[in-house]
């Protein structure tokens, strides 16, 4: 019913930049909440930063300064602006959002595909 489509991965030097997009379609009523995880070999996933319906957003110290997320409601769309990157930013990004489905009975989580962020030193 409902898909996440990441985009905007890659492969950059360190000390560069990266766009993620994250794009849900489907029986969309409302998003409550749209997240970015990120999973490294051998690691667990984290939340990377989180964005609610409302604005407030929640970004992990180790980003912190450097990634920024955005959303814009109208496209059901999440942002996540990567600067002054790191290798050990390198990981697989993965969107995550909490969608109400029509007719919005109850929300359910939903996760993208995941894209491969690069950081070469």
């Amino acid at each position: 019913q409902v898909q996440l489509v990441e985009s905007g991965g890659g492969l950059v030097q360190a000390g560069g930049s990266l766009r993620l997009s994250c794009a849900a379609s489907g029986r969309i009523f409302s998003i409550a909440a749209m997240g970015w995880y990120r999973q490294a070999p051998g690691k667990q996933r984290e939340l990377v930063a989180s964005i609610t319906n409302g604005g407030t957003t929640n970004v992990a110290d180790s980003v912190k300064g450097r990634f920024t997320i955005s959303r814009d409601n109208s496209k059901n769309t999440g942002y996540l602006q990567m600067n002054s990157l790191k290798p050990e930013d390198t990981a697989v990004y993965y969107c995550n959002a909490v969608i109400c489905t029509i007719p919005c009975i109850s929300v359910a989580n939903y996760w993208g595909q995941g894209t491969q962020v690069t950081v070469s030193s």
